[in-house]
This record gives structure tokens, C-alpha cells and sequence, in this order.
């Protein structure tokens, strides 16, 4: 089957693309899915790369948001998932430990893939395989931090930083379809006026002049009166923007967390955290759940998954280029 491997930690000439890969078979519990979409996020990226204190068994296909059809039953499988359009959860548990498709197991970047049958989603006939495949690494931890534990409501005011993407789009996207006002924050003219096309209210260039700027001027600033700010700010980044962060969200709003992308290492002022009774909320990916919930609103049809380009399995490489060169708006597919 033809396939896209990681064959080392390093640069993207680790990726390796072969046309007879061996196609993988069924063991007891799992199923074989014929991959019809398979996303690219930083996940792989960072994989590729090598994580701290994380050990991989290289050569690994990579790939954690895979949607197709199910071809093959191994032992033990519920017949009715023969033929079944699925969404492939990819977290999984084996003696007590997490473990991702993709990652420490092959995933979806390839014409088949072996998973456990319970990480199957069946998708309505209305969902596509692209829209499917979109969800879990972003929509699904975007929904859990907003939704699921952030809380987020209808009149709530809204900032996002890293809004570009696909976490950041699927936050604006959830943010609008919770009935809030959204300030979305990225770096160039481009990326804004796309925020501005799924639906956020007012946007702001952080490369032009500080994120705390944009918040003033939209929303004022926080007083302890609680007049100003925001009600809920998204930051994901980390690095040194959490310090600004606060000052940006008004009495008794909160900080909703998923990651550090910039770096863990937070300088917070705690006179901010208690004065204006801020909550921080962190969230950890997703649960079943989260991706159920995103499903049925993609058939509902409140709910359409930003897709900037699809390219075929064997330009992995491209992706990930396009994905580290920040040239993606939200997400980017890869078909068998």
C-alpha cells in the first residue's frame, strides 16, 4: 500500500513516501480502516522532531485524525462495523498508559490503517470523511477547553490568541457558535481577514502592536468596578503572554488553557489572579464525548470544519513545510 513513514528524528527528509508499504491486518479487537482523509498537525511535526523524555520505535507512520471506512473485521469485532464510515478516536490506553495512533503505533498516513475497534465513531452519512478527519487534535481540544470545562456562553466577550490556527479557528468557530463576541488575534493582513470570514467580531495584528492594545481598544480596560476586558481569554501559547494576558481579562473572567506552544515557563502577576478573581482552567486534549458532540453538530449542519488544502499522502513532506512555515489557515488533509 502506498504510505508515508517517519523514518528518524530530525528535518522533513526523515519522511520517506513508499508505494509497497505492507498493508496492515486485524489483530483481536481491531478493525482495518481504508483511510479516506488523514489531518497534519504540530503533533506530527513535533514527533518527527523528537519529544523530550517521549522514546518512539522508528520507522512509525504518523497521522492522529483519520477518518475512512472500515474493510476488515480482526476476531472479536462487532459485525456491524463491517463497511462502516468511521471517525478513528486516537487515543487509546493499554496496562494503564496513554497511548496515540500516530505516534507510538502506526497511523494515517497511508491507504490502510489497524485500529481498536472501540476507537470508532460511526459518521452520519451528512459528515464528511474531510470534515471527520479534522477533528480530534483541534476541534476536539478546542472543544473541550471552551465548551466541555471553559463553560463559554451566549454574550460573553472572547479573545483568542494563535487564532489562525486549528485550534485557534475551531475556538473562533465554537466561540461564534456559543453566541459570544470574538477578538481574534494573528500576525498578517491574510490570516485576519479569513478570522474575519468564519465570524469574529473584531480582529487585531499582534506583529503591528501588542494584544493587550487590541483588547483596549475594543473593549476597554479591565477596571475592578468590572467594566472592561474580556470574559474569557484563550491562550494556548504560553511563553511570555500570559503576563499580558491577564490584564486583558475583566473582574471574575477566566484563562483557558490547552498547551504552551511558546513555552511552559509562565510569568503570571498573582495580584491580577486575586483582585480580579480570575479562574485559570486548564484542558487536556479530548474525551469520546467532545468528538461525539462536534459529529452531531457537523450533521446538524452548525458546525463546518475550516480546510485550507488537501494534498495527496505522498506530499507529507510539503504539509508539514506548509504547517512550519505557519502557511496554513486551520488545517490541512492528506489522502491516500
Amino acid at each position: 500500500m502506498k504510505a508515508t513513514l517517519t523514518f528518524a528524528h530530525g528535518d522533513r527528509s526523515m519522511l520517506q513516501f513508499r508505494e509497497n508499504h505492507p498493508a496492515p491486518t486485524a489483530d483481536t479487537g481491531q478493525v482495518v480502516v481504508a483511510v479516506a482523509a488523514c489531518a497534519v498537525n504540530f503533533h506530527d511535526v513535533f514527533t518527527r522532531r523528537g519529544m523530550p523524555g517521549i522514546h518512539l520505535e522508528l520507522p512509525v507512520i504518523v497521522g492522529s485524525d483519520i477518518a475512512g471506512t472500515v474493510v476488515t473485521l480482526g476476531a472479536g469485532v462487532d459485525p456491524r462495523w463491517q463497511g462502516k464510515r468511521a471517525l478513528v478516536d486516537p487515543v487509546y490506553f493499554q496496562d494503564g498508559k496513554p497511548h496515540m495512533i500516530g505516534e507510538t503505533v502506526d497511523g494515517g498516513r497511508a491507504e490502510q490503517v489497524a485500529v481498536p475497534a472501540e476507537n470508532l465513531i460511526e459518521l452520519p452519512d451528512n459528515v464528511s470523511f474531510e470534515a471527520a478527519a479534522s477533528l480530534p487534535l483541534a476541534y476536539g481540544t478546542a472543544w473541550r477547553m471552551m465548551v466541555t470545562i471553559g463553560k463559554v456562553s451566549a454574550g460573553e466577550k472572547v479573545l483568542v490568541l494563535g487564532a489562525s490556527g486549528g485550534v485557534g479557528v475551531a475556538c473562533v468557530q465554537i466561540a461564534k457558535l456559543m453566541g459570544c463576541e470574538v477578538l481574534a488575534c494573528a500576525s498578517s493582513e491574510h490570516k485576519l481577514q479569513r478570522l474575519r470570514e468564519i465570524g469574529a467580531d473584531h480582529v487585531h495584528n499582534y506583529n503591528e502592536s501588542p494584544f493587550r492594545e487590541g483588547v483596549k481598544s475594543v473593549f476597554g480596560k479591565p477596571r475592578l468596578d468590572g467594566s472592561g476586558g474580556v470574559n474569557v481569554a484563550v491562550n494556548f501559547t504560553g511563553g511570555d503572554t500570559m503576563f499580558d494576558t491577564q490584564r486583558c481579562v475583566g473582574k471574575g473572567g477566566r484563562i483557558l488553557t490547552c498547551g504552551a506552544t511558546a513555552g511552559y515557563d509562565l510569568q503570571i502577576d498573582a495580584r491580577y489572579w486575586w483582585s480580579y478573581e480570575h479562574q485559570m482552567l486548564g484542558s487536556d486534549g479530548w474525551q469520546r464525548s467532545d468528538l461525539e458532540a462536534l459529529v452531531a453538530l457537523i450533521a446538524e449542519g452548525r458546525l463546518d470544519p475550516v480546510v485550507e488544502k488537501i494534498l495527496p499522502v505522498s506530499e507529507a513532506a510539503e504539509a508539514e513545510r506548509m504547517l512550519e512555515d505557519r502557511e496554513v489557515f486551520s488545517k490541512i488533509l492528506l489522502q491516500p
